[in-house]
């Protein structure tokens, strides 16, 4: 048996003193063991099962978040997949056409009888509510659906991927899976798809999608790193993310996606930004700005936090989900909750067909391009400016806040040749980096919308260097932060003309008189700060709410030279994965 898997099964211990007791042996303490001991114990029961039946019995038993992928030598020239919570699709590449850009899902028919298997009746305490193994197998449809290339040319390939970025070199037209579908391929190259029961949600079919990406925006290039080639792409992904939704000149925004939503979100109560990690700090980011054009009160929650306080949801809330991969566990989990209590839901991604975007009423795709490297870099800047773009639009019938917009506006077209300005930074980067590589912990402070910054750069120092590293917002530097500076413990400190611009110098000041010598990332040619500075980066002045794209740039350059300096993998960290399916 050979067995590809993601995920994690949380009853995996009750499933597995299961199997011990009917004489089966353990070579690791991994969940994915009881799996293959799991499926071969069933085989045994059941040796007339066919492999898709097999493994449909195996899924009832499992509780969890996987995507799972089957052969075995008992079934040679069969492959069947399966997923719950974590993300799986099916590639599909012929030479002739297909016969059908839908596939139509075959249903289980609720059998007459249903007993329990002597065998089973342990093992049934530990399966989901409502699963029971049929006596004698799952009794099928007659429908014939099932999926064959036309013409005379019937060979066709499949590939089983997480993400579409793993197979796009092989084929652009791919089939992404829902929670509980079965996909098998049989020996004459059949696919069909099943799922045990039918729900009220289903659609009955899914959809062949055609891939928009491209070969060469998943290639490395001249880079030695997808980290590094996505940190110098912003300029263009920014880009990519206000196209066709700005209109520069007339200064009119319009997302597509939420549109026909916008008068039933401007009557709203207050409105909810759920994410984990990296799409959670650019909720921070964008809350201030949010406050100020919606005036409506805004609630930033991480999803795992918010799942744990049961929050109160209301049916005239607004609660948007930003997930890179649109598959995050957690803010998947979240927004199921808020479904379920009548909320909007808006979902934020940057993975057309992932499990967010399609669960979601309406939403915004990033369009920041495939992000490959772990640690979340131009998606960072594009979930910014996408709930900036969604601020603008909401607030454009607001009389008092156009010059506010206008500026905005400006400032988002200036902004990729900004960009480009700080990415020229790269060398004096590097130099700095050479500086505290060697440290075991580093500081980032800054306040107002920095502070941000502050979150995200320190979160991507620890990613992919395995420092420690803390963003401190900087009005708290007196209750307690301030006893861990002197002249060896490394700070970066962002401190830009705004708002907090004179309590950011007040903070500069008290980091100084420990002996503090402070990295600092302050707006070009501007000496009041930079006098306190033991090294400078300037970066280019925009409107206070865009100033986080450009100030965390340097931040992420940083993380990835130290990273480099370490002898650390930079695109695939330790411990971490790019789509966090699990609590």
């Amino acid at each position: 048996m050979w067995i590809s898997f993601a995920g994690i099964i949380t009853n995996y211990k009750d499933v597995k003193q299961f199997l011990v007791q009917k004489g089966h042996k353990f070579r690791s303490d991994t969940d994915t063991e009881i799996i293959a001991k799991l499926i071969k114990h069933i085989h045994g029961l059941h040796p007339n099962y066919s492999f898709r039946e097999l493994v449909e019995q195996v899924i009832q038993q499992l509780e969890g978040a996987f995507a799972l992928c089957f052969k075995s030598m008992h079934f040679p020239g069969e492959v069947v997949a399966t997923r719950r919570g974590s993300p799986l699709l099916v590639g599909i590449k012929t030479k002739t056409k297909l016969a059908t850009d839908h596939i139509p899902i075959l249903y289980s028919k609720d059998s007459p009888e249903k007993v329990e298997l002597k065998e089973h009746s342990k093992l049934k305490d530990h399966r989901p509510h409502g699963h029971e193994i049929p006596a004698h197998g799952l009794a099928r449809s007659q429908s014939t659906s099932e999926f064959l290339p036309q013409g005379d040319n019937k060979e066709v390939e499949y590939f089983f991927a997480s993400d579409a970025s793993a197979i796009i070199e092989h084929t652009d037209r791919v089939i992404y899976l829902l929670d509980d579908d079965v996909a098998s391929v049989e020996k004459e190259g059949v696919l069909k798809i099943h799922r045990l029961k039918r729900t009220l949600e289903d659609t009955h079919a899914r959809e062949i999608t055609t891939l928009k990406m491209e070969i060469q925006q998943i290639m490395k290039g001249n880079f030695s790193s997808f980290m590094q080639k996505e940190i110098f792409e912003q300029p263009e992904s920014v880009v990519t993310t206000m196209r066709g939704r700005i209109n520069f000149d007339s200064e009119t925004v319009v997302l597509g996606g939420i549109k026909d939503y916008i008068g039933e979100i401007r009557r709203c109560r207050r409105l909810l930004l759920i994410a984990c990690g990296t799409s959670y700090n650019s909720a921070i980011a964008t809350r201030q700005l949010l406050e100020e054009l919606t005036e409506l009160p805004v609630m930033v929650d991480l999803a795992s936090d918010f799942l744990d306080r049961n929050t109160p949801i209301f049916r005239d809330d607004v609660c948007f989900f930003i997930s890179q991969s649109g598959e995050t566990a957690d803010t998947l989990m979240a927004l199921r909750y808020c479904k379920q209590r009548g909320a909007l839901i808006v979902g934020i991604t940057n993975t057309v067909g992932s499990s967010i975007c399609r669960e979601s009423h309406c939403g915004v795709h990033i369009n920041a391009g495939p992000e490959i490297g772990v640690a979340s870099t131009k998606a960072y800047t594009s979930q910014i400016i996408s709930l900036v773009m969604f601020a603008l639009m909401v607030s454009e019938d607001r009389i008092s806040a156009q010059p506010r917009r206008s500026e905005i506006i400006q400032g988002l077209r200036n902004l990729p040749d900004q960009i480009k300005e700080v990415l020229e930074l790269d060398s004096k980067i590097q130099e700095i980096s050479k500086k505290v590589f060697e440290k075991k912990s580093l500081l980032v402070l800054g306040r107002g919308y920095n502070y941000a910054t502050c979150l995200e750069g320190a979160l991507k120092i620890k990613e992919i260097t395995y420092m420690h590293s803390e963003g401190i917002l900087a009005g708290e530097l007196k209750h307690g932060p301030l006893a861990l500076v002197d002249k060896g413990m490394p700070i970066i400190m962002i401190c830009t003309r705004d708002n907090v611009f004179v309590k950011c110098m007040n903070a500069l000041q008290q980091v100084t008189a420990r002996e503090g010598r402070p990295i600092l990332i302050c707006h070009k040619n501007d000496q009041e700060p930079q006098k306190y500075g033991s090294s400078v980066l300037e970066v280019p002045k925009t409107v206070d709410c865009l100033q986080g794209i450009l100030t965390v740039i340097p931040l992420q350059l940083v993380s990835y030279h130290v990273a480099v300096l370490k002898g650390c993998n930079v695109d695939c960290p330790r411990n971490l994965a790019k789509s966090v399916t699990v609590e």
